[in-house]
């Protein structure tokens, strides 16, 4: 396989693609029973991609039966480890054969440069897939120090059929983070992926297909949150649901449970995480680096994106010099050129959004260091806005965008006071030379992941999740997500004496 290097590649694949338009059930892809469709649009140019099936409640219900079928039949939840772990595997090596098809197929869907396809989000969703593959056969059951009189086996069982509800900022890796441990477990699944960007999760279907996961059991049902989500949400026969979204829509599925089957819930919601910049760095140009790429990311249309900058109020000036000299390094343009590293928002309506955070600036009198503007299309230039303070909407509000906030502090403790501000709590750095700082103020921010001189989200073996209004009920990624995917049972087995 050759990387792609040029916007002229880049293209030449684009228009060689043939893109599914069906949702996929029980082995095939298959029309909405209505014979409606939705568009799917490339952002960056405007253009329709397709038109994909506008799924409703009836293919949910399709979808889940087959789920159901195949679950309740053991084609895959009986399987034995190693053959599943083995058909995973086998998933993973024809992705992997597609690398470059998979990686323009989600850069046209959601506006994401090509170039981050092929460096993070392809490679890492592959890693991810082989990651709970390898972890099948390593799962060991326990028994329970009971004594002589009894043996108490404690054992894991696939939950049953899943629903797995996934955004648009991620498509792929998403999907990888709730079908691997899913799959692994033994669970049926149906995905519902975001209507903007439903394209690779239909390819990586038919690859799943064709990698030996039989028919039904990883299904993806195509649609609105209303049509579909909704649905999976109310289902009396899907035992559990995983869902990254918006907090908001995240609670609607705690209700769409109660008023159901009291189905299991985890979300993965929003955040405004922190970057905190201490005085005591040893390397400013260095620290910029990292949090310029924490806030710009995916066009700062992630989770866990650092929209706030801490920064001690004698480094301020200083570090807002470094970033000036490396922000140029995040070009913005078509998403198809691999030399971009900045594409699109993934709508008008999201530009709108995100673009008004840039209007609320200027209202409150704050001053735009760098960018603050939009550009042809739906493209938001990368932003730093100073002076914010814990009043300002861009302290508090989620904007989902590439802008960074900035904020001073004089003191640890104050530092660490503004970096809980917040109702949500996902993800958090912390920059500082001291190594009892680091550990100390790691511990104070409350939040799921908390990184040290550098900005990321762990790896496959860590959990991400979320506290407070980011997340309920489990983590994503490592041995820890299989946990939602899993009941617990217990055989107490009686040991004494008397005969049978």
């Amino acid at each position: 396989m050759t990387e792609l290097q040029t916007l002229n590649e880049g293209e030449k694949l684009a228009n060689s693609l043939t893109l599914p338009d069906k949702a996929f059930i029980n082995g095939r892809f298959t029309p909405a029973a209505s014979g409606k469709t939705l568009a799917t649009t490339n952002p960056a140019s405007g253009e329709k991609l397709a038109d994909i099936a506008a799924c409703a409640s009836g293919d949910v219900d399709k979808a889940v039966a087959a789920a159901r079928e195949a679950f309740e039949s053991g084609c895959w939840s009986k399987l034995a480890p190693g053959e599943r772990k083995a058909a995973l595997l086998k998933l993973a090596e024809l992705m992997e054969r597609e690398t470059n098809q998979l990686a323009v197929m989600e850069s046209l869907d959601s506006g994401k440069p090509v170039g981050e396809c092929l460096a993070v989000d392809v490679p890492e969703t592959i890693h991810v897939i082989k990651w709970h593959a390898e972890a099948t056969d390593k799962l060991y059951d326990h028994t329970a120090p009971t004594g002589n009189g009894a043996m108490a086996l404690v054992v894991r069982e696939p939950i049953g059929v899943v629903g797995c509800v996934l955004p648009w900022n991620f498509p792929l890796l998403m999907l990888a983070w709730k079908i691997g441990p899913a799959l692994a477990a033994g669970c049926s699944v149906v995905v519902k992926p975001a209507e903007q960007t439903s394209l690779t999760a239909l390819r990586v279907a038919e690859l799943a297909f064709e990698a030996g996961i039989p028919a039904g059991v990883l299904n993806i049902v195509t649609g609105t949150g209303k049509d579909v989500g909704e649905p999976i949400g109310l289902h009396a026969d899907i035992d559990m649901v995983s869902f990254t979204g918006s907090t908001a829509t995240g609670r609607r599925f705690l209700h769409y449970a109660a008023e159901s089957n009291l189905k299991k819930v985890v979300l993965e919601c929003g955040g405004k995480n922190p970057a905190v910049v201490f005085d005591d760095v040893d390397d400013i140009a260095a620290v910029a680096g990292h949090v310029l790429n924490g806030a710009f990311w995916n066009m700062g249309e992630n989770c866990s994106a650092t929209s706030r900058l801490l920064v001690h109020e004698s480094v301020k000036d200083r570090f807002l010099a470094a970033v000036a000299e490396q922000i140029g390094d995040w070009r913005m343009g078509n998403p198809l050129d691999p030399q971009n590293r900045l594409g699109t928002m993934i709508s008008e309506d999201h530009f709108t959004k995100v673009s008004g955070y840039l209007e609320t600036a200027r209202k409150e009198g704050l001053r735009i260091v760098q960018g603050g503007n939009t550009e042809h299309g739906i493209y938001v230039q990368p932003t730093i806005i100073d002076g914010v303070t814990p009043e300002s909407a861009l302290f508090r509000e989620e904007i989902f965008g590439p802008v960074l906030c900035v904020t001073t502090f004089k003191t640890e403790a104050e530092a660490i006071a503004l970096a809980n501000d917040t109702q949500y709590g996902l993800a958090g750095s912390v920059y500082t030379s001291r190594l009892k700082r680091a550990i100390r103020v790691s511990r104070a921010i409350r939040a799921g992941t908390v990184t040290v001189n550098c900005f990321g989200e762990g790896d496959a073996t860590t959990p991400f999740g979320g506290y407070k209004q980011s997340g309920f009920g489990g983590r994503d990624k490592s041995a820890f997500a299989l946990d939602q995917y899993t009941e617990l049972k217990t055989i107490w087995i009686d040991m004494s004496d008397e005969d049978d």
